[in-house]
């Protein structure tokens, strides 16, 4: 009498687990059952379908791998597939054998033998069988029917994880390519040269090809608007990481008491309004770069934190006390002097030296020579585009005049003005399908803001207008509101370079702000309330 014991099937068990994948797995499955259950055969077969496919086999050719068995073709299949419990065949059966001609070392029909077939069920849903074969007819008779199904159990158990891990699998490489996907389309759409030809953007070029292929974190410096962000995508697009993430974080704009928490994440519960476990940036970019803007503006304390994430590749979710290890290559930017921020004490000094492996300097657009007209032929076929016009290009004096401009906006400005003069001058010449940007659609630059966006509701009082008859305190506050809304415009709408312009903190500018009833929509316009 055949059965399979307590111990032969904890074997099994042990043996599954130390698969390192689903055919170590599967083959371990059937050793196991050969060592328990004379048989010269022994396939798992999967259900697809109508379809049995072969998974993995012992004792049969391997050309059966390759086969795929129509469930209503083969009678002995079809009879296991409808049963619940093991199916023993007669030794005398004139069903056919769906593997007759497939056993090793024996070539002809089968003579008299065993068949056993086991039904794979996993949640009452059929996912495939397990087929036993022997040339010594009524050897499965005496196997205990309980055995069989803690068999059955096994064998089912390991082709659900193995059917749900290859799934996960394949949705994990699908994702992948969809996300390397758009990784480039988002390149090819926001533009994927650094337009400018003058030596200083040449030598700025250099430097980023020689160390876009290293993990050196890099400090990027340059005034506001001189193309900081362009820089860093080149970078990551250059580097290995180019098909993982690249993770944005304007520094700025994290309030001071959600940093830690925007950065390194949280666990549910760790403070009040965390109803929900979140992922900070760093986990984000986790296997790609994170790109930290304006990163002059974080206060001490996240600084901290930032330093030993760069130095043990370590993060500390807030309120968790496990250490999470990633691989992060982090890109800063800044339009401050950090040298200065760390001699003033607003900066820490070994965060500065860990950022500043390779720091690259972006030049000002004053400071590129001949780049001016190149930059404004992109910006001129990108508003051709945005606009639907035919043909569009700059008129002479229109090209002496955006020259001689010293542009203290930088890049940012250049594109305004060229998007603005592409809109007055389709205005002007409507209909004619090739429109001439003249000097008067460029505008007088020396009196242009550096920030060209129009704000609804904003004061324009002078301090002569106000009217004294408010009293000190409501024309103290129209003083200050009018001072706020001037230095949010000049900044553009940076509130930590408007409280820096102000010689007062950030937090204090925006809660007064709060209370003077200023209010910056996301399309970057005040209102009043």
């Amino acid at each position: 009498m055949q059965d399979i014991s307590i111990s032969t099937l904890i074997d099994m068990t042990i043996g599954l687990a130390r698969g390192d994948n689903d055919q170590d797995r599967f083959n371990n499955l059937l050793d196991a059952i050969r060592k328990a259950i004379q048989c010269d055969s022994v396939a798992l077969l999967s259900l697809q379908g109508d379809t049995l496919v072969p998974l993995a086999l012992q004792g049969l050719t391997r050309d059966t791998l390759g086969r795929r068995f129509k469930i209503a073709e083969h009678p002995r299949f079809a009879q296991i597939c409808e049963s619940k419990s093991a199916v023993r065949f007669d030794a005398d059966s004139d069903l056919p054998d769906p593997f007759d001609n497939l056993l090793l070392d024996y070539e002809g029909d089968l003579p008299m033998h065993s068949c056993m077939g086991l039904p794979l069920f996993y949640a009452d849903k059929l996912l495939g069988v397990l087929t036993l074969d022997s040339l010594t007819p009524g050897v499965f008779e005496q196997i205990p029917t309980r055995s069989l199904e803690a068999l059955s159990a096994i064998a089912a158990s390991t082709l659900k994880v193995a059917l749900a891990v290859s799934q996960l699998e394949q949705q994990a490489k699908q994702t992948q390519q969809k996300f390397e996907e758009l990784n480039e389309e988002a390149w090819d759409r926001d533009g994927s040269d650094i337009i400018g030809d003058s030596h200083s953007m040449q030598a700025l070029k250099a430097d980023i090809e020689v160390v876009a292929p290293s993990n050196f974190n890099i400090l990027i410096h340059g005034e506001t608007g001189v193309g900081k962000e362009l820089v860093a995508r080149s970078l990551h697009h250059l580097s290995p990481r180019k098909k993982q993430p690249l993770v944005y974080v304007n520094c700025a704009a994290i309030p001071e008491n959600l940093v830690e928490s925007e950065l390194f994440g949280h666990v549910k519960g760790a403070f009040t309004g965390a109803d929900k476990s979140r992922l900070g940036k760093f986990a984000l970019a986790d296997g790609g770069t994170l790109f930290l803007d304006e990163i002059g503006e974080l206060p001490l304390a996240a600084q901290s934190k930032i330093l030993r994430a760069l130095q043990n590749n370590e993060i500390q979710p807030v309120g968790q006390d496990k250490v999470q290890t990633i691989d992060v290559r982090v890109l800063a930017a800044t339009n401050r002097d950090l040298k200065e921020e760390v001699a003033e004490g607003r900066f820490r000094s070994d965060l500065y030296h860990r950022l500043s492996v390779y720091p690259i300097t972006v030049p000002a657009l004053r400071e590129r020579n001949g780049d001016i007209v190149l930059l404004a032929g992109y910006f001129l076929e990108q508003a051709r585009r945005k606009l639907g016009i035919v043909q569009i290009k700059l008129g002479k004096e229109a090209r002496i005049e955006l020259a001689r401009y010293n542009w203290p906006g930088n890049v940012r400005e250049l594109e305004h003005v060229i998007n603005r003069a592409a809109l007055k001058a389709r205005a002007r010449g409507r209909g004619g399908k090739l429109i001439t940007i003249s000097v008067e659609d460029v505008g007088e630059l020396d009196s242009m803001p550096d920030m060209p966006i129009p704000s609804e509701g904003l004061a324009t009082h002078s301090l002569a207008e106000i009217n004294p008859s408010l009293g000190l305190r409501e024309s103290t506050e129209e003083y200050q509101r009018q001072m706020i809304i001037t230095a949010l415009n000049n900044a553009e709408f940076n509130w930590a370079q408007a409280a820096r312009q102000l010689k007062t903190d950030r937090a204090n500018l925006t809660r007064l702000a709060k209370r003077l009833g200023i209010e910056v929509s996301k399309k970057h316009q005040i209102k009043l309330s």
